[in-house]
Parts: C-alpha cells; sequence; structure tokens
C-alpha cells in the first residue's frame, strides 16, 4: 500500500512539473519574429526599408500590413502576386501578426547615425 501512494505522489509530481511549463510556454510565441523578418529584407530591405522598386514595409501601419499578408497568403492572391503568394503561405497567421507589428513599429527612414555610416 505504501508503496502504491508513494508512486502516485511522485507520478503526480512528475506530471505537474511537466505541466508547468506547457502551461508558461503557451504565452510566448514559439518563434523570433526578427528571424522571421530577416526573409523580408532580401527583397524588402534592411529593417525593411527598399532602396528599390519593392516597396517600403517599416513603418506601415500594422493592420494594412496584416491584410496585405493574409491577402497574398488566401487561396486568391492580389493580381500581379509574385513571390509574395508563396512565400506568406508558409506564415501562420500568429506569425503574420507579428511580422505586421514588427515593421509597423520601425521607422521608415533610418536615424541619423545609420545614414551617416552610409
Amino acid at each position: 500500500m505504501r508503496t502504491a501512494i508513494r508512486f502516485s505522489g511522485i507520478a503526480t509530481l512528475a506530471l505537474a512539473a511537466l505541466a508547468g511549463p506547457r502551461l508558461a510556454a503557451a504565452d510566448q510565441p514559439l518563434f523570433d519574429v526578427s528571424v522571421l523578418a530577416g526573409a523580408c529584407a532580401n527583397c524588402h530591405g534592411t529593417d525593411g526599408r527598399s532602396a528599390g522598386s519593392i516597396p517600403t514595409i517599416a513603418g506601415r501601419p500594422e493592420a494594412i500590413l496584416k491584410q496585405q499578408l493574409l491577402a497574398f497568403k488566401s487561396d486568391t492572391p492580389p493580381a500581379g502576386t509574385t513571390v509574395m503568394g508563396r512565400l506568406a503561405k508558409g506564415y501562420s497567421d500568429e506569425q503574420i501578426s507579428a511580422l505586421a507589428n514588427h515593421f509597423s513599429q520601425i521607422s521608415k527612414s533610418p536615424a541619423p547615425q545609420e545614414v551617416a555610416k552610409q
């Protein structure tokens, strides 16, 4: 009987230990948005500031960025969509929201010290 009670107590502690980290982790994203944003730099420039004909995404309103990314991800992306439709399909809705928030927080123009380095 004592062995059964002792085993039951140990099993309960083990289950609690396993459940604890999962509950805490549920509140945190399972990705680093800055790593996801690195893929955007290939076309939209460092920190979303494009130097070419591809649109700058830094400093754009979060709601618009999210709406556009979801449109690219949809089964009927905007006409003329090239690579964005394929890229956006690889992100979850949570990742799209995080990317939209990330780029909306970046200034459209670089800080003076960044310009001086160029």
